[in-house]
């Protein structure tokens, strides 16, 4: 028990190292990014607030780079940066002149809604589709695989497009402007989750395939158990875990993918404010939604590395 519980102690502080790491490493890219992008900061502000791009008093520029620190050595600016992310300050935004961090705290909520529907109605369909068509030679068999390499293949955007022409302008089922409603969350949720379901299902059903020819199945089946049985008890545990593994990479995924799809679905979320930032040059504020998307990433991939050792037990922490 000694040795168990210090394999588990030294695998979360490895973890929270890591996760610490990365959360750095995007915070010194966001930094930089402020700091090397073409043109003065003050004059980009400036030029935001008043909408005009000529050159501003060099009195104006000198009292904006003085009240954010502008004009400060690199590495003062760098230190008092990482020193308000601890502090879970992360600057003002140039052109709404309000705290970044409440400007996405207003908006992540939506955005982490969406990603994870998308997630778990991903899983539902692969678990679906694999349990039922894997290791099976009949039509069905074949039109579910063929149709997870299609879906696999097609991009979120253009798949979102399709289902708001279809199910929002022409049937009338669903509504055009999807808001934050439940009913509104439904066809943003099938454009992620079908692209991903289409690569989980690949990942799984082959897995699947060559798990059903194992002897622990066969000997399965020698006790009365049933066909679907032994691929919901035994056999799907062992072949979700490559799919598992891949469950964080896909979170960041689909949070970068909302971006596109709140823009098409007219919803709130963090695609329109990092849309609406990326076309004021709000630097902050893009910073900030990278930042958080990073720390997200990483929360979620910890979380995945503890559900795989517990879907398989065998795996020890190391």
């Amino acid at each position: 028990m000694k040795a168990a519980a210090r394999r588990r102690a030294v695998w979360f502080a490895h973890r929270i190292l890591s996760a610490a790491a990365t959360v750095w490493a995007a915070a010194t890219f966001t930094f930089l990014v402020q700091c090397l992008l073409p043109g003065d900061r003050a004059q980009i502000m400036l030029n935001v607030v008043s909408g005009n791009v000529g050159a501003a008093p060099r009195q104006e520029l000198a009292a904006i780079n003085a009240k954010y620190g502008f004009d400060q050595p690199i590495f003062l600016q760098y230190a008092k940066y990482i020193s308000g992310i601890l502090q879970g300050d992360l600057g003002q935004s140039y052109h709404q002149h309000r705290p970044v961090t409440a400007i996405i705290a207003e908006q992540i909520g939506p955005t982490v809604l969406l990603a994870v529907a998308a997630l778990v109605t991903a899983w539902v369909i692969t678990i679906l589709t694999t349990v039922f068509a894997a290791g099976r030679d009949n039509f069905w068999a074949k039109l579910l695989s063929g149709m997870q390499v299609l879906l696999a293949t097609v991009p979120p955007y253009w798949l979102a497009t399709i289902l708001l022409v279809v199910f929002a302008v022409q049937l009338r089922i669903f509504p055009v402007v999807g808001g934050n409603s439940a009913i509104g969350l439904i066809l943003p949720t099938l454009a992620l989750a079908l692209e991903l379901s289409g690569l989980f299902g690949q990942v799984v059903t082959s897995e699947f395939t060559r798990l059903l020819e194992l002897p622990f199945v066969t000997s399965a089946r020698t006790r009365g158990m049933g066909d679907l049985g032994v691929r919901f008890r035994h056999v799907l545990r062992h072949a979700a875990l490559p799919a598992i593994t891949l469950s964080g990479w896909a979170f960041g995924k689909l949070l970068s993918g909302a971006v596109l799809i709140e823009a098409v679905f007219a919803r709130q979320g963090l695609g329109g404010v990092l849309v609406a930032a990326t076309s004021t040059r709000d630097v902050p504020v893009v910073s900030g939604v990278i930042l958080v998307s990073a720390g997200l990433f990483v929360i979620v991939s910890v979380t995945v590395d503890f559900a795989y050792s517990i879907v398989d037990p065998r795996i020890k922490l190391a």
